[in-house]
C-alpha cells in the first residue's frame, strides 16, 4: 500500500467514526512561530500542549491530522533502515474525552482491517508499573479482549513505556505531564543477531521488530513535592509513523523502499552511477537530510551558524559529503536535482512544485557552492598536518565537515592511522556540550510553562505589536526564545533600527504593561479572525476555528501608529496557543538590551524583564 492511501485512510477513519467523529486539524509549521522553547515541531502533539493541559481547543475534544516532523537529535542515527530526522506522524487525540478502551480498539482496527496488517505479526508493549504508578493491567486486558495472545503482549518499565517530555517520572520537573503508553511493533521475522542480546524481543535493536505506533495516556502531572497526581482531564495522544506503517504493508523492514523514498533513490543512482543495495547507508543519509532541508527552506529557514540555520547547514553539508563518497566530483546542480524529486513526491500535499522549486534551488545551491569551497580549504589544511590523531581528525570534522573516513583515506598513504577511540571521545564531548547548551531547544512540545516564561511570552506579543507600530506593518515575528533571564525576539525588517526607534518600542511596551490591560483568549472562525486583522500567516492552512489572544479590549491605537487598523478593539491580536498572563501588569518592566541582524532581512531583539 502506498503512503498516500494510508494517510487518507487514517484521516477518514477517524473523521467518520460513528459517535466519535474527529475533526481534522491543520498540521503545524515545521518551524514554530510562537513556541519559544523549541526550534522545530517534532511531533503532532507539540502544538497541542495547552489543550492537553485543559485549555479549550477551537475544534473540540477529538482531533486527527498528519504532521510533518523533524528531530535534530536523530541526525547521527540516520543511515540504518529505519531512522530518519524528517518523518510524517499520523496522530489522533482525545482531550478529556475517550480513553484507553476506545483508543486501543480503534488502533487495532485501523492496523488489521484498514491497512490489512497480519495480526500474527503484531506485538504490543504495556507499562509494567512502579511504586508510584500501578501496572497497566487495564491496557493488558483490552489487548487480550481484542484477540492479542499472551506471548505477543510485553511489559516494560519507565525507560520504554512511560512518556513525558523529560523522560521517566524521576526526571520530570514540577508541572510536567505524562503517563504510561502502549506501543505496537511489527515482526518481520528476520533472524536475531546475538550481539544485541541472548533473546529477541520487540524492543531489541537487531532489526527484527519495528515500532510502528504508540498510544500515550497522559493522565499524570508532577507535583512540587515530587509526587505524581492524576490530571482532572485524562488525554490520549496517538502517534503512528507514516514511513514505517507504509513499510509494514509492503513487509519490508527498510522504510527507504517505500514510495516516499524510491523516486529519490532512482535520481541518486542516475547521478552517481551506483546502486542503492551496495551504497544504502550513504544514500539514506543523502535522502533524509535533503528531504529535511527541503522542508526547512520552504518554511523560510536559511543557512547560518545559529539555531535552525545551523541545523539546515549541517544537513546540507552532510549530504554533500555522502554524495562525494558516491562519486569524486559533484556540484550544486546534482543536489538540486535530488531536492526536485523530493518536491514532486509531496506536490499538492505539503509542497508546491511551481512555487517552491525556485527558492529551494537558490538557497540550497548557494550553500553547496560555499561548502565545496570550504572543503578545498580543508584539503589545504590537511596538507599542513604531519601527524594525525583523533583530536585533529575531529577538528577537521568540526571545522571543515571532513568525516573521519575521508581523513583516514588522506593519511593512509603516510602510513598513519586515526585513533578512532580518541575521535569518538572528542565527538561525544562536543555532543554533550551541545546538548547542555541547547537544553530544551530540541525537546519540543510541553516546554517550560512556568510563571516567568508565561510573562515573557505575553511580553513578546506586546513587543511584536510595538515594532509594527513604530516600524510599519511589514514587520512579522520570525521566531523567539525565552529563558528565565531574558527574552529574544526575531522579526522581519531590512535595516538596523535607530536608537530613537528602539526607545520608542521599549516605551510603548512598558506603557501597555503599566496600563494593566486585559489578556483575552478567543476561539473564533478563521474568517472572523481575518476580518479583525489578527496577525497570522494566512497563506498557511488553518482549521475552521482558530485560537487567538487579544491584549487590551476596547483599546484604540494611538493616532501616530503606522498601522491604524483596530483589530476588534485590541491593541495586540495574534494567532497563538498560549499560555499568557491574565493582565499585562503582571509582566514587569522591559529593557531592550540589544538589536542586531541575524540574516538577510531578519533582525533580533534581546530584552531583559524586571519581574514584579
Amino acid at each position: 500500500m502506498d503512503s498516500k492511501t494510508i494517510r487518507k485512510k487514517y484521516i477518514e477513519f477517524f473523521k467518520n467514526l460513528k459517535g466519535y467523529k474527529h475533526k481534522e486539524i491543520a498540521p503545524a509549521k515545521l518551524v514554530p512561530e510562537n513556541d519559544p522553547t523549541t526550534l522545530f515541531t517534532s511531533s503532532g502533539m507539540q502544538p497541542l500542549v495547552p489543550y492537553l493541559l485543559g485549555q479549550e481547543h477551537p475544534e473540540g475534544k477529538r482531533l486527527v491530522n498528519s504532521q510533518p516532523s523533524f528531530r535534530a537529535e536523530d541526525i547521527e542515527e540516520v543511515g540504518d533502515n529505519r531512522h530518519t530526522t524528517f518523518f510524517e506522524m499520523l496522530g489522533n487525540w482525545s482531550l478529556g474525552d475517550y480513553f484507553k478502551e476506545e483508543q486501543l480498539k480503534w488502533c487495532w482496527e485501523f492496523l488489521t482491517k484498514e491497512i490489512g496488517l497480519d495480526k500474527n505479526k503484531l506485538h504490543v508493549a504495556v507499562f509494567e508499573g512502579t511504586d508510584d504508578v500501578p501496572k497497566d493491567t487495564e491496557s493488558y486486558e483490552i489487548w487480550k479482549n481484542l484477540g492479542v495472545e499472551d506471548e505477543h503482549i510485553h511489559f516494560y518499565g519507565v525507560d520504554k513505556n512511560w512518556w513525558s517530555r523529560s523522560g521517566p517520572p524521576d526526571k520530570m520537573p514540577a508541572g510536567e505531564i505524562g503517563g504510561p503508553d502502549s506501543e505496537v511493533f511489527y515482526d518481520f521475522g528476520t533472524p536475531h543477531d546475538p550481539k544485541f542480546g541472548k533473546e529477541c524481543h520487540p524492543n531489541c535493536d537487531c532489526g527484527r521488530f519495528l515500532e510502528i505506533c504508540n498510544s500515550v495516556f497522559i493522565q499524570y502531572r508532577k507535583q512540587e513535592d515530587g509526587t505524581l497526581k492524576e490530571l482532572p482531564q485524562k488525554n490520549v495522544d496517538f502517534g503512528g509513523g507514516l514511513e514505517r506503517l507504509t513499510a509494514t504493508t509492503l513487509d519490508t523492514p527498510d522504510v527507504f523502499k517505500t514510495d516516499l523514498y524510491v523516486p529519490i533513490i532512482r535520481i541518486i543512482e542516475t547521478i552517481s552511477g551506483k546502486k542503492y543495495e551496495e551504497n544504502a547507508e550513504a544514500m539514506r543519509v543523502i535522502i533524509d537530510h535533503l528531504k529535511a532541508a527541503t522542508f526547512l527552506v520552504v518554511q523560510g529557514v536559511e543557512s547560518s551558524n545559529k539555531l535552525q540555520g545551523y541545523v539546515l547547514r549541517r544537513l546540507i553539508r552532510r549530504s554533500v559529503i555522502k554524495m562525494r563518497k558516491l562519486e569524486k566530483i559533484i556540484d550544486e546542480h546534482d543536489v538540486v536535482a535530488v531536492c526536485d524529486a523530493i518536491v514532486e513526491i509531496y506536490d499538492g500535499i505539503y509542497l508546491d512544485t511551481e512555487k517552491d522549486k525556485r527558492v529551494i534551488s537558490d538557497i540550497i545551491s548557494t550553500e553547496v557552492f560555499r561548502f565545496t569551497k570550504t572543503l578545498e580549504k580543508g584539503l589545504k589544511e590537511v596538507e599542513k598536518i604531519d601527524q594525525i590523531d583523533g583530536k585533529k581528525a575531529f577538528d577537521l570534522y568540526q571545522t571543515y565537515g571532513f568525516p573521519v573516513e575521508i581523513t583516514e583515506e588522506l593519511f593512509k598513504e603516510k602510513g598513519q592511522i586515526v585513533d578512532r577511540e580518541q575521535f569518538r571521545k572528542e565527538f561525544e564531548k562536543h555532543r554533550e556540550v551541545s546538548r547542555t547548551a541547547s537544553a530544551g531547544m530540541f525537546k519540543g512540545g510541553l516546554a517550560d510553562h512556568s510563571e516567568i516564561v508565561t510573562k515573557y511570552h505575553t511580553a513578546t506579543h506586546l513587543l511584536h505589536q510595538a515594532l509594527r507600530d513604530v516600524l510599519g506593518p511589514e514587520v512579522f515575528q520570525k521566531g523567539s526564545n525565552i529563558t528565565s533571564e531574558r527574552l529574544r525576539f526575531d522579526f522581519s525588517f531590512n535595516r538596523k533600527m535607530t536608537e530613537e526607534e528602539i526607545k520608542q518600542v521599549e516605551n510603548l511596551v512598558n506603557k501597555r504593561i503599566e496600563e494593566n490591560l486585559q489578556v483575552d483568549h478567543i476561539i473564533i472562525p478563521l474568517e472572523k479572525a481575518k476580518e479583525m486583522n489578527a496577525i497570522g500567516l494566512f497563506n498557511e492552512k488553518y482549521a475552521d476555528k482558530v485560537s487567538i489572544y487579544g491584549v487590551g479590549p476596547g483599546f484604540k491605537i494611538s493616532p501616530d501608529a503606522k498601522d491604524k487598523r483596530l483589530r476588534g478593539g485590541y491593541y495586540s491580536l495574534e494567532f497563538c496557543g498560549g499560555p499568557h498572563v491574565e493582565k499585562t501588569g503582571a509582566i514587569g518592566k522591559i529593557k531592550i538590551a540589544k538589536e542586531e541582524a541575524i540574516s538577510s532581512g531578519i533582525r533580533r531583539i534581546r530584552a531583559e524583564v524586571v519581574l514584579r
